[in-house]
C-alpha cells in the first residue's frame, strides 16, 4: 500500500508495481486502487499526476525532451493545493456519504476518473504545460461564510509593562586604563638557557601583579595535598612585593643582555638539529655536529654544546632526549666493536678472499656457501659497513661477482636478506675472536710463572757472574 501522503509524488509508481508483478509470474489481471477523498490535498495530487503521465506521453511521442521547469511546483500552486476544498469541508456539518457500500464507492471512482481522462485528451501540450492547480475564490480564514481575518482582536484589562532603564555608558575603555595591565613577557624557549636569575625576577614581577588583581589560587583535587599546595601558593601571591629599582636595572640589563648573545638566535630548527647530530655521531664529535647545524660557525656549536650539557636538566623533555642521544652513542659503539673484530679476523690471513675461514660451530646454514659467505664478509669490511648504502652495493657486487653469475639463489637475495646474513657472520666471528682471546689468556696463565723464573735465574747467574769477574 503506498500513500501520497508520505511524499510519494510518482505517478508511476503504482503502474510500475502492475508491470513487476507479471514480471514476476502473475497470470491474472492486476487492478489498482486509489483511495482518494473527495475535496481534498489528494484529488490534486492524483490529478496533477496524471497530468505529469499525459505530458510524459505526449512529449516522448514527438521524441522530444521533458522540460524539468513544467514539473516543478511553484509557491502560489502549492497554496492552491492547499486550500482546495476547505470551503467544502469546512461549511460541512456531517458526512456526506452515510450508507454507501464498497460498490458505490467504487463506481463513483470509476467515473470521476474517466471524466478526468476526457478532460486530459482535450488539452494539448501547451495547456497541459500551463496546467495550474487554482481553486475557486475561497479562503481558509472564512468558516460558515464569515470571514475572521476582518474581526478585531479586543485585548481588556491591559497593563503596559515598565520600560527598560539602559545605563548611557559602561566605561569599557576607562575601566581597561584603570586597571593594572600584566607584566609583559619575554618569548623564552627551554633550548635557548636564557639566564636563571632573569626567570627568578620575572617570577616575581607576575606573582606581584596577581597580588594587585585579587588572584585566589584554584584548587586541584587530583594533585596529593591539595589543599596544602594551594596554602603554600597563595601564600606567595599575598607576600609578593614589587620589583625595587636596583631589580629594574637588573631585569633589563639582563634582558638587553640576551637580546646579543648567541643564545637568541638559535631556534627550535636549529635545536632539532643540534639533537640529531649527536645522535648520530656522539656528543664528543663536535666536528661533524656543526656541520650538521645549518647556519652555525664551530665555535658558536661548541659553545651551545657547552651550556647544553651544563643545563641540560631545565628542558622538559630532556628523558626522550637523552634516551634519543644514547641510542646513537650505543650503535655507535657497536659499529666500533664490529670494525674490532673484523680488524682483528682479518688480521690473521694475508688473502682473506681465499684463506678466510668462519667457525660456524652448530649455526651452520645450508643455504649459504661458506665460498658465499666469505665474499660476503670480505666485501662488507673492504666497502666499509658503516655506511647507509652498504648492503645495496653489496648486492651489486653479488651481481658483477663473475664466479656467481650462475648462483641464481645469492643473487636473487635483497639487501635486507644480505644484512641479515652478514649480522650473523659477524656475530660468529666476534665468539671465534672472544674463544681464542680466552685462550690466549688461559696458556699466558700457564706460561706465566716457569717463563718468569727462568729469566729471573738466568738474569741472577749473569750478575752473580760480573761480580766474580769485578772481584778478580
Amino acid at each position: 500500500m503506498l500513500s501520497t501522503r508520505a511524499g510519494d509524488w510518482n505517478p508511476q509508481v503504482d503502474l510500475q508495481a502492475m508491470d513487476r508483478a507479471h514480471r514476476i509470474g502473475q497470470q491474472k489481471q492486476v487492478r489498482v486502487f486509489r483511495f482518494i477523498t473527495e475535496n481534498t490535498v489528494e484529488e490534486r495530487i492524483v490529478e496533477r499526476a496524471e497530468m505529469k503521465l499525459r505530458l510524459d506521453s505526449i512529449v516522448i511521442q514527438q521524441g522530444r525532451l521533458v522540460d524539468p521547469s513544467a514539473n516543478k511546483l511553484g509557491k502560489d500552486e502549492m497554496l492552491s493545493i492547499i486550500r482546495h476544498g476547505a470551503t467544502h469541508v469546512f461549511a460541512s456539518k456531517e458526512s456526506e456519504i452515510t450508507d454507501d457500500d464498497i460498490d458505490a464507492i467504487l463506481e463513483r471512482g470509476k467515473r470521476k476518473t474517466m471524466e478526468m481522462k476526457e478532460k486530459l485528451s482535450t488539452l494539448g501540450e501547451s495547456s497541459l504545460r500551463n496546467f495550474t492547480m487554482d481553486t475557486e475564490n475561497s479562503s481558509v480564514y472564512t468558516f460558515e461564510g464569515e470571514d475572521y481575518r476582518e474581526k478585531k482582536k479586543v485585548i481588556t484589562n491591559w497593563i503596559e509593562p515598565p520600560k527598560r532603564d539602559r545605563k548611557a555608558n559602561y566605561a569599557v575603555d576607562a575601566y581597561f586604563r584603570e586597571a593594572p595591565r600584566p607584566p609583559k613577557q619575554p618569548n623564552v624557549q627551554d633550548f635557548q638557557f636564557f639566564p636563571p636569575r632573569l626567570f627568578e625576577l620575572l617570577e616575581k614581577e607576575i606573582l606581584f601583579y596577581r597580588k594587585t588583581i585579587g588572584y585566589k589560587v584554584p584548587r586541584n583535587p587530583d594533585l596529593p595535598n591539595s589543599a596544602q599546595v594551594q596554602k603554600e601558593e597563595q601564600a606567595k601571591i599575598d607576600e609578593a612585593e614589587a620589583l625595587s629599582e636596583e631589580e629594574l636595572e637588573e631585569k633589563e640589563a639582563l634582558l638587553q643582555q640576551v637580546q646579543f648573545i648567541w643564545i637568541t638566535i638559535w631556534n627550535k630548527r636549529d635545536f632539532n638539529q643540534f639533537i640529531k647530530a649527536n645522535e648520530k655521531w656522539g656528543r664528543d664529535d663536535i666536528e661533524n655536529i656543526a656541520r650538521e647545524v645549518e647556519g652555525k660557525t664551530p665555535e658558536e656549536v661548541m659553545e651551545y654544546s657547552a651550556v647544553f650539557w651544563e643545563r641540560c636538566n631545565e628542558l622538559q623533555d630532556i628523558e626522550k632526549i637523552m634516551a634519543q642521544i644514547e641510542r646513537g652513542e650505543a650503535r655507535i659503539q657497536r659499529r666500533i666493536s664490529i670494525k674490532k673484530a673484523l680488524d682483528s679476523k682479518f688480521g690473521r690471513y694475508t688473502a682473506p678472499f681465499h684463506q678466510l675461514r668462519i667457525s660456524y660451530g652448530t649455526n651452520k646454514v645450508k643455504n649459504y656457501l661458506e665460498e658465499e659467505d666469505r665474499f660476503l664478509i670480505c666485501m662488507l669490511h673492504k666497502l666499509g659497513f658503516d655506511k647507509e648504502s652498504v648492503y645495496d652495493e653489496l648486492r651489486q657486487c653479488i651481481r658483477r661477482a663473475p664466479q656467481f653469475r650462475f648462483d641464481w639463489f645469492l643473487k636473487s637475495r635483497t639487501s635486507m636478506d644480505l644484512q641479515r646474513r652478514c649480522n650473523t657472520l659477524i656475530t660468529l666471528i666476534e665468539r671465534e675472536n672472544m674463544e681464542l682471546e680466552e685462550r690466549e689468556k688461559a696458556e699466558k696463565k700457564k706460561r706465566g710463572p716457569k717463563t718468569g723464573s727462568a729469566q729471573k735465574r738466568k738474569s741472577e747467574g749473569t750478575q752473580g757472574g760480573r761480580r766474580k769477574k769485578l772481584k778478580l
